[in-house]
């Protein structure tokens, strides 16, 4: 699948889940897998390696960026880096949300999941 150029869609699940942690604020790298891992009960346990390499590619795209400012600079560590979503990263996550909910209504209509009722999804 090509990723559109505009979008920067369909995301990798490790940059999606990342849009998704960042979705309720900045947040450093360890919260931010703390995070992936609760999002995804637990079934993503994102190691450093591949959040921290998924992170520099969004940054090289714009999708986040570094927060200026620690929340509260004396009660932490100066050496973290707490990151936050663009309005690129943010349409980038919108967008890959729609297309989810479309995948998911889509499943629903063919009665592809294994009770009948199908999932209960919302945007």
């Amino acid at each position: 699948m090509k990723t559109n150029k505009t979008t920067l869609t369909p995301l990798t699940p490790a940059v999606f889940y990342i849009l998704l942690a960042l979705a309720s604020g900045e947040k450093h790298g360890y919260e931010i897998m703390k995070q992936v891992k609760h999002d995804s009960q637990e079934q993503v346990k994102m190691g450093s390696g591949t959040l921290y390499g998924s992170i520099k590619r969004m940054l090289a795209d714009r999708l986040v960026e570094e927060a200026g400012e620690r929340p509260d600079p004396t009660r932490d560590n100066e050496r973290r880096r707490y990151y936050r979503l663009t309005e690129l990263g943010r349409r980038a996550f919108l967008t890959e949300l729609q297309r989810y909910h479309e995948v998911v209504s889509i499943a629903n209509q063919r009665s592809l999941f294994p009770d009948s009722e199908g999932i209960a999804y919302e945007m």
